[in-house]
């Protein structure tokens, strides 16, 4: 199974890719090889992907929540006394 569809590749997909064989083809040795570099590499990405995703709706939570504060505070400052 080569890798054809449009979605993403997953570290799974690079795992499991199979090839056909021809006379004088691919070292699969060598193949294999490269595909767990990729998968490693993947899985890395996915990992770095999820804590900058996670990082980031951390921070907009953040930036919400001191929204709120100055416009309370705005609001606040307006009043007649």
């Amino acid at each position: 199974m080569i890798y054809l569809s449009g979605e993403r590749p997953l570290p799974q997909h690079a795992r499991a890719a199979t090839f056909d064989t021809r006379w004088r083809g691919l070292d699969p040795d060598q193949v294999y090889a490269y595909l767990n570099r990729l998968a490693d590499e993947l899985e890395r990405l996915h990992r770095e992907l999820t804590t900058a995703n996670t990082e980031a709706e951390r921070i907009r939570q953040a930036l919400r929540q001191w929204q709120s504060r100055q416009a309370a505070h705005r609001h606040y400052d307006r009043e007649p006394r």
